[in-house]
């Protein structure tokens, strides 16, 4: 498998059923921004975050760690989606958030609270079938 279908496996599998399949789409396509899905395909998920050395779980927190001192709130949100698909509890995100309040700061942190109830209230909402 390439790399590229790496990433492309490694998304339909970390995120909402047909993630994996609209990137595609993207990727074949003639559309905004389709560099962009390119190099996440490749390099961020067929590249880094399919090697060996860390498992997904423990990715997931680092990107979320980075992602909250970058207040990257969008990011976030995708990569919360993310990290509950790699198994990580909502209990531990929370953990993860009050880890990131002294090294990243309250507002940096307080920010990626928000994002991240916005994230999980989404969640919460498409179980339901709202």
């Amino acid at each position: 498998m390439d790399k590229r279908e790496r990433g492309i496996d490694y998304l339909g599998k970390s995120l909402a059923a047909g993630e994996g399949d609209s990137l595609r789409d993207h990727l074949n396509g003639t559309g905004f921004g389709k560099e962009c899905a390119t190099w996440a395909a490749d390099f961020a998920y067929g590249t880094v975050w399919s090697r060996e050395g860390l498992d997904p779980r423990s990715r997931s927190c680092v990107v979320i760690g980075i992602l909250m001192a970058l207040r990257q709130t969008e990011e976030l949100k995708h990569h919360v989606r993310m990290a509950l698909a790699n198994g990580i509890s909502r209990t531990e995100l929370e953990e993860i958030l009050y880890l990131a309040v002294p090294y990243a700061g309250f507002p940096a942190a307080n920010t990626a609270k928000w994002a991240m109830k916005e994230a999980l209230a989404a969640i919460d909402a498409a179980e339901r079938g709202d």
